[in-house]
């Protein structure tokens, strides 16, 4: 029903219920974002080091087209398709942990990180230093290099926040 989605949306912080007025889509703050991308950070810390581990060769391929599709993708221009072959980079990563939990509560911040995700690739700027990030990620997987795999997704994060934060401002 429309009413729980409305409240799902409102638990995740992307609306505000507004008595005698509705929902409103909530706007981004830089405290939001700070904390999703802090717990996201934290999160990919631990995905990066099980997934150096327990990380396959076809894993690891499927991973390397992930980054290939982002890249065509990314001549295209259409945020929907670009934020879609970004997340299918990132879930493969995470499916590399072997660990459910971990991919689920990773899921559970999804929707708000996509919030986030969509306004970074707005920036054409931006998506080309995606396409370097992640073809750093999946070298640093190949090698099994956990030390470099977390410098490289605390880059990735770090940048986006940046990113973000530059045109919160500018929208102001």
């Amino acid at each position: 029903p429309v009413r729980e989605a409305i409240r799902k949306l409102e638990l995740e912080g992307l609306v505000i219920m507004v008595p005698r007025k509705g929902a409103q889509v909530a706007q981004i703050t830089e405290k939001d974002l700070n904390d999703v991308l802090e717990v996201r950070l934290g999160l990919e810390e631990l995905a990066m080091q099980f997934a150096c581990e327990r990380i396959g060769e076809p894993q690891l391929e499927q991973i390397r087209e992930a980054a290939l599709e982002f890249e065509q993708v990314m001549e295209s221009d259409d945020i929907t398709a670009l934020a879609q072959a970004d997340v299918k980079f990132h879930e493969l990563i995470y499916e590399a942990t072997k660990n459910r939990r971990l991919i689920q509560i990773i899921n559970n911040l999804r929707e708000q990180m996509y919030r986030y995700r969509i306004e970074y690739l707005k920036d054409g700027n931006a998506r080309r230093t995606l396409v370097k990030e992640h073809r750093e990620i999946y070298e640093a997987l190949k090698e099994r290099d956990y030390k470099k795999a977390n410098d490289c997704m605390r880059d990735h994060i770090e940048n986006q926040q940046k990113a973000i934060i530059k045109s919160l401002h500018q929208s102001e």
